[in-house]
């Protein structure tokens, strides 16, 4: 009997800085030249017998969504759209960039496989506590007088932003309970697809006795990143940031690189404040629920360090 060895399904979730840096204005080809930076970095899996889903951040880029949307409101009396149609827009522009790189990379190395992108809804409990109590800061700044005559007119909550540049709309963000249509996700990368799903952390839905509804909400990607790879039993997890470990006392003369953590230490770093709310936090709560919901690592690292056995930092049981 011949036995044929299965490829490595390998769930890799990136953000939207990936995408539009720090310093960029954000034009189309600055981040179709970042998308294709990073993709490069992604094909070194590809090379080491993995197949591929793909999730990532749109927090730029949804933004930029948001301030064309009151442009052309306040210019044209446009309606703007709302949060989940914001996402929807966002999944689709980026996934499309992401697509054209991996084809463009395929196509001079001679290689025939396919690249598709799924716009994802993702379930989430109407009930969430997080509705009661949006925190997530999204779209343009507004004077005091426009962001209270904007809830007042929408019902929507505004708040101060703490370095002084004015109100914006904040959402809920809930937690993620199922990625639709995983199962096909699941079956087009164990056939040979690169898919890309979950962008931005998907479209918010609740799904009722009166059928599925899009909700004002924001998901982080890392966790629905990480459902996603749940739920497909993904080898291997990746959540791709801009430096290439975890830190503890970071940026501090005692700063320190971790390597192999588990999630008893991970979860005492956190309780201790290490890592930054917006920033590594979220990444290391991920990485934690995929672990503790079967996973059997998650590597933290940066893109240009995929292809390296030891890189990142990896957070084990």
């Amino acid at each position: 009997m011949i036995y044929i060895q299965r490829r490595k399904l390998a769930m890799v979730a990136f953000g939207g800085n990936a995408i539009l840096r720090s310093g960029q204005k954000g034009t189309y080809q600055e981040q179709l030249q970042n998308v294709m930076d990073t993709c490069l970095s992604l094909h070194r899996l590809y090379e080491q017998d993995c197949d591929l889903v793909i999730g990532h951040g749109n927090g730029p880029q949804v933004g930029n969504v948001m301030l064309q949307h009151d442009a052309g409101a306040k210019m044209y009396g446009i309606e703007q759209m709302p949060m989940d149609a914001c996402v929807a827009e966002t999944q689709g522009s980026i996934g499309y960039m992401i697509e054209l790189a991996f084809r463009n990379i395929f196509f001079k190395e001679n290689i025939r496989k396919h690249v598709i992108t799924l716009v994802t809804q993702v379930v989430v409990d109407e009930n969430d506590p997080a509705f009661q109590n949006p925190t997530k800061p999204v779209g343009p700044y507004y004077t005091k007088e426009q962001a209270d005559k904007f809830a007042a007119e929408t019902g929507a909550k505004y708040v101060e932003d703490p370095k002084g540049n004015g109100w914006r709309k904040v959402v809920a963000s809930p937690t993620p309970k199922h990625i639709s249509n995983i199962d096909v996700v699941q079956r087009l990368a164990t056939s040979g697809y690169v898919v890309i799903t979950c962008g931005g952390g998907g479209i918010p839905v609740v799904r009722n006795q009166h059928g599925s509804k899009g909700m004002e909400a924001v998901i982080d990607k890392d966790l629905a990143s990480a459902l996603a790879a749940i739920e497909m039993k993904a080898d291997e997890f990746y959540i791709l940031t801009d430096i290439p470990k975890v830190y503890i006392n970071f940026r501090k003369e005692n700063e320190k690189a971790l390597d192999t953590i588990t999630v008893a230490e991970a979860k005492k770093y956190l309780a201790e404040g290490q890592f930054a709310e917006g920033s590594m936090a979220p990444k290391v709560r991920a990485a934690i629920f995929f672990v503790e919901y079967g996973g059997k690592e998650c590597i933290i690292t940066e893109a240009g360090q995929l292809g390296n056995p030891n890189c990142g930092t990896r957070i084990i049981a």
